[in-house]
């Protein structure tokens, strides 16, 4: 199978790829999800007039003059509201939250009376409507406050419970299963081997499908055989799950049985080979309704195509807009080269400078290499044939959003 161009490699990923159905589920588990509907306030905040201070509750005409001596007819706690209206030479004790009494249009604070039994000297003159939080200061009911396809954050969790909803209706989370190939392979914590290797892809995948929203199911290392991969995969179906991630074993040795495996479970391969660096031998097809990543085994071309690919399948299926992570213009720290046929997404970390950001690939791209990716914050892109560059040029870059 030829290669083909980044661009057409997520125009397949994405091309079958539809929102998952509407649920309404608790306020508390909704973080990072999705709305599929608009979501209206079911009331209307604050509900009546309410002090913003603790104070007196007076008349604005019986303070503009001063000194001025009032009778203290009761007082307002929060969630008390007081039964009697406040008449001329009156004021009533509130706290911050009380509703304002009848008869009486602003708050004088504390600081500036002094109380003596039931009579309270003003000393300073307050204007109608200070310190009053008015009826519907922050929304009212029946506004749309939050729209579809929205992604909840903590901050819209609070305000969709003030608007009283005790549930919202979202997009299901996707639900990922993560795979991994490699007799090589040991979990950490367990000495290597001969020739073996500590497996990391599936913690760096994980986290970054968490982030955006999906529920993960590890189904951990499988061994290097035809039968066991199978078997593998019929485990991610059987969760059932939305997309299967593979890691390892999808190219052509000996040893690389995912192709094979899903072939014979009856995958519709989309493509194989993509024309990028680091990530050329990535796959992409359709088991049934499941979605199916190959993703090469080395990490850094593991998690530079799930940044590419994983992540706006994972946009698209929970019913997101904003599918691809975005680029942004940044300047070049160093020369480089001209280019090949294959897209690189260089490693490279950011600086501030007189022009904007200067993004510095590190000198050593090798796909292996974790360290140089945990201390990078950006990939730099390159396109294919890309003429030779100097530093100082223009480049263009994509921010690792973590």
């Amino acid at each position: 199978m030829a290669l083909i161009s980044v661009a057409q490699a997520l125009e397949q990923v994405l091309a079958h790829a539809t929102q998952l159905p509407a649920e309404e589920i608790a306020l508390e588990a909704a973080d990072g999800c999705v709305l599929a509907y608009d979501l209206e306030a079911l009331r209307t905040q604050p509900p009546a007039d309410v002090s913003a201070m603790d104070g007196y509750a007076v008349r604005a005409a019986d303070v503009a003059g001063v000194p001025v001596r009032l009778k203290v007819i009761g007082e307002v706690p929060a969630g008390r509201p007081f039964g009697a209206a406040v008449g001329a030479g009156q004021a009533a004790r509130i706290f911050t939250g009380g509703v304002v009494p009848a008869g009486a249009d602003t708050v004088v604070i504390q600081e500036v009376t002094t109380r003596n039994g039931n009579v309270v000297e003003v000393q300073k003159p307050t204007a109608k409507g200070r310190n009053v939080r008015p009826k519907g200061l922050d929304f009212r009911a029946g506004e749309v406050l939050l729209r579809k396809g929205h992604r909840l954050t903590a901050r819209d969790l609070a305000l969709a419970a003030a608007m009283n909803h005790p549930l919202v209706p979202v997009h299901r989370r996707p639900k990922i299963a993560l795979l991994a190939t490699g007799d090589e392979l040991v979990p950490p914590g367990r000495e290597p081997g001969p020739g073996q290797i500590v497996y990391s892809n599936g913690f760096s995948l994980a986290a970054l499908a968490r982030a955006e929203g999906a529920e993960v199911t590890d189904l951990g290392i499988v061994h290097d055989t035809l039968q066991a991969t199978i078997t593998a995969i019929r485990d991610a179906r059987d969760l059932p799950a939305d997309i299967v991630v593979t890691t390892g074993g999808a190219s052509v040795g000996d040893y690389d049985f995912v192709a094979r495996a899903f072939a014979k479970e009856g995958m519709d391969l989309s493509f194989w080979k993509v024309a990028m660096r680091p990530g050329r031998p990535l796959l992409h097809g359709r088991l049934d309704a499941m979605h199916v990543l190959g993703l090469p085994g080395n990490p850094v071309s593991s998690y530079v195509c799930a940044c590419l690919f994983l992540v706006p399948l994972i946009r698209r299926m929970s019913g997101r807009t904003d599918l691809a992570l975005p680029t942004e213009s940044a300047v070049l720290g160093v020369d480089l080269p001209e280019n090949d046929e294959r897209a690189d997404y260089l490693r490279a970390t950011l600086g501030a400078g007189s022009d904007g950001l200067i993004a510095t690939p590190f000198p050593v791209q090798d796909s292996s290499m974790m360290a140089p990716l945990a201390k990078s914050n950006c990939l730099l892109i390159r396109e294919p044939y890309a003429a030779a560059a100097k530093a100082g040029s223009r480049c263009m870059i994509v921010k690792f959003e973590r």
